[in-house]
């Protein structure tokens, strides 16, 4: 009794094809399976399981060959970039983050500019040229809006000569070495600048400290303006800076008396003092300055 399909061709079993059957076995001839069949069968899965690893294998071999190939080539356009010349780097230099490295240096302190007044306390460094036509320059100055007009100046090393009061004891005492004047007026009212000159910025200091109300310098004329503050009443100031002293005496022409009221008189006074103190201090800045470039 066959359990075969009759009546058409068997279909033969693919174990690579899903749908394919098995051929059945012949249960009525010896009752036991087509070991031929079955042998031949195995014998191609292995044939194709083994083309299968083959093809797989070169597949990878081709990859890693193409890996290691480009490997080479980009370790080799990278060496040639390296050895280009010198000619044939970018324009400009090399671009930022390349490697190089900014130079450090060790920080520096500098050094504290000079003390002007330091070339003002002692004849030892204040050296520099000292005349009343340097300390006051020009034919007039300005202070504000207010323009004064230079009148005649004096220069003389009998200092005591030319004050009045208790200032030439002062001055004696004190080895006053110089005594220039100046004077300028404004309208009516005239004003001289007396500058001692001693030894040293102590000394200075020390006679500025023994004057008094009476500690006068003495009014300078000539040049066109009238003498004044011989008899009548003035306004006079007194300061030091450095181994200068310096002193004022501003009052009217016309000879009349100077009140708390004279508002104009004690403005004059004091901007010619400020004057003073500017021009002694900038022959101090002068030195300081050529001494640091010297």
């Amino acid at each position: 009794m066959s359990f075969g399909q009759q009546g058409g061709p068997q279909s033969q079993w693919d174990p690579w094809k899903p749908q394919s059957q098995q051929q059945p076995w012949d249960g009525g001839a010896a009752g036991s399976p087509d070991w031929a069949a079955l042998a031949e069968a195995s014998e191609t899965r292995n044939k194709r399981r083994r083309l299968l690893f083959i093809g797989g294998g070169a597949l990878a071999t081709v990859a890693i060959g193409t890996a290691v190939a480009m490997a080479v080539v980009s370790a080799s356009g990278s060496d040639e970039a390296s050895n280009k010349p010198a000619s044939s780097l970018p324009a400009g230099g090399l671009p930022s983050g390349s490697g190089t490295s900014t130079p450090s240096f060790a920080p520096t302190s500098v050094p504290p500019p000079l003390d002007p007044k330091e070339f003002l306390a002692s004849k030892s460094k204040d050296t520099a040229p000292l005349g009343p036509d340097i300390l006051f320059p020009g034919t007039q100055l300005t202070m504000g809006s207010t323009v004064y007009k230079k009148g005649p100046t004096a220069d003389t090393k009998n200092c005591a000569s030319a004050a009045k009061g208790t200032l030439p004891k002062v001055l004696t005492d004190n080895a006053c070495t110089r005594l220039m004047r100046v004077t300028y007026t404004q309208g009516g009212i005239a004003v001289t600048v007396g500058v001692a000159v001693f030894d040293t910025e102590a000394t200075a200091t020390k006679a500025k400290s023994r004057t008094d109300k009476k500690s006068i310098v003495a009014s300078l004329a000539g040049k066109g303006v009238k003498a004044f503050c011989n008899s009548a009443i003035c306004r006079s100031t007194i300061n030091s800076y450095g181994r200068y002293a310096y002193f004022t005496i501003t009052g009217f022409t016309n000879g009349k008396d100077v009140t708390d009221k004279d508002t104009a008189v004690f403005s004059t006074g004091d901007d010619l003092a400020e004057f003073t103190f500017r021009q002694i201090r900038r022959r101090g800045e002068a030195q300081a300055s050529a001494a640091a470039n010297g």
